[in-house]
């Protein structure tokens, strides 16, 4: 579905991706789970393109359902990949950036729950650091977020009030959710990459599960 110019999401059951279409090629937000590859190359069908469109793959953390079908993708399509430096060596372990505190009978679900969430391990080509640009969008602006996983990022488009917001947020209908409960590092830490994403003043907000939040300004929870 496309939510602004040249902006689609690529909702899924579990997890949101998101693309954006110019001139030069396609850049894909997160992937999504495992088996996503094929949700994603039917949307982009859809739109007359193919998975080998796809330019750039950028990564918002080390999490399964976010980096799933990463692997994939990048053999399918030779894009160059992107996340922060913590995040990106993760990645290439094959495994998250930081353990999940789930105690008692929550752990023992999780536990069943995380072949779910395995991915394969590749290495990312190439490392985003705070204050970085892509050529995306007019500017896409690499905007540290940790909080959720240690070097969570999060990208914000200026000319368009576009923020892609990974799980340093989630969403409901009633507006923007801080990271919190057992699969957050630091709560403290993600409440204050909340408060530097309010800052931005984005009118539009992209989170990896809920709902995309327009008008989002007055939605942010700062408490």
């Amino acid at each position: 579905m496309e939510i602004a110019p040249h902006v689609h999401l690529i909702a899924g059951p579990v997890v949101n991706c998101y693309l954006i279409v110019e001139a030069d090629g396609l850049t894909l937000i997160d992937t999504g789970l495992r088996g996503y590859a094929k949700k994603i190359a039917g949307y982009l069908s859809s739109l007359g393109f193919t998975v080998q469109d796809i330019r750039r793959i950028l990564i918002t953390h080390a999490d399964g359902d976010h980096v799933g079908s990463l692997a994939g993708l990048k053999a399918a399509s030779g894009a160059t990949t992107y996340a922060s430096a913590v995040e990106a060596r993760a990645i290439a372990r094959g495994e998250s950036s930081r353990e999940l505190k789930f105690t008692g009978p929550a752990k023992v679900l999780a536990g069943l729950l995380g072949r779910f969430f395995r991915f394969q391990a590749i290495e990312v080509d190439e490392i985003l650091n705070p204050g970085d640009t892509l050529p995306v969008l007019g500017g896409l602006k690499v905007v540290p977020t940790p909080g959720h996983t240690p070097e969570h990022v999060s990208f914000y488009a200026p000319a368009q009030g576009i923020l892609f917001a990974g799980d340093s947020m989630r969403a409901n209908q009633r507006g923007l959710l801080p990271s919190r409960g057992a699969n957050t590092w630091d709560e403290a830490l993600a409440l204050e990459s909340v408060r530097h994403q309010a800052a931005l003043r984005p009118s539009i907000v992209c989170v990896g599960h809920g709902p995309v939040v327009r008008g989002a300004a007055g939605k942010f929870p700062l408490a």
